[in-house]
């Protein structure tokens, strides 16, 4: 479905996505959010990275490590960005500045996470490269428990995923018309 996409509809999907993400209560409470930068046809995050910003909260951004681990940096804007290439993959962007350390992450109140698709349970299937596996591992090692929210388009919503033991919901996904929850969201009343 996403080879499909125009660029128009990348473009107008991801006004709305950053406009339903912004109507989060996890995400206007937060002083800091792990996000990441759209590449391709994924539902465009610069809109929302941006906007985070203007409203005083610290970003931070992803940097691939040669393990598919990832390091962290802070986002200051999209001239912050370097555009790098790894391996014959994609080329992603990723802060250029100082990176934080892979256990950065623990220090936010929400994580947006990249996906392919997300059930009714809140399980997510990501890319494959792990990289996200390891981050809410490392979370959940450090007892951090931020709200973990992925961006989708609304057709990649769907009945089941395939899930592996080491699988981890997600409590939330937003799409370009709207969030669907899963179970209790961290910072939410109730939680």
């Amino acid at each position: 479905m996403r080879n499909g996409l125009t660029a128009d509809d990348t473009r107008d999907s991801a006004t709305a996505l950053a406009r339903q993400a912004l109507g989060l209560p996890e995400l206007a409470h937060a002083r800091t959010v792990a996000a990441y930068v759209s590449v391709g046809s994924e539902p465009g995050t610069l809109a929302l990275l941006d906007a985070l910003r203007a409203r005083g909260v610290r970003v931070l951004l992803p940097a691939l490590l040669p393990d598919n681990d990832l390091d962290w940096g802070a986002y200051t804007g999209e001239g912050s960005l370097a555009r790098v290439r790894h391996g014959g993959r994609m080329a992603l962007f990723e802060p250029a500045g100082e990176r934080l350390g892979p256990d950065a992450v623990t220090d936010a109140d929400v994580v947006l996470l990249p996906g392919l698709a997300v059930d009714a349970r809140g399980m997510r299937l990501g890319r494959g490269g792990g990289s996200y596996d390891r981050v809410l591992a490392r979370l959940e090692r450090a007892g951090a428990h931020p709200a973990l929210v992925v961006l989708l388009y609304d057709s990649e919503v769907v009945e089941r995923v395939p899930e592996e033991p080491h699988d981890r919901p997600v409590h939330a996904a937003v799409t370009p018309s709207g969030v669907r929850r899963f179970g209790r969201t961290p910072g939410t009343p109730g939680h």
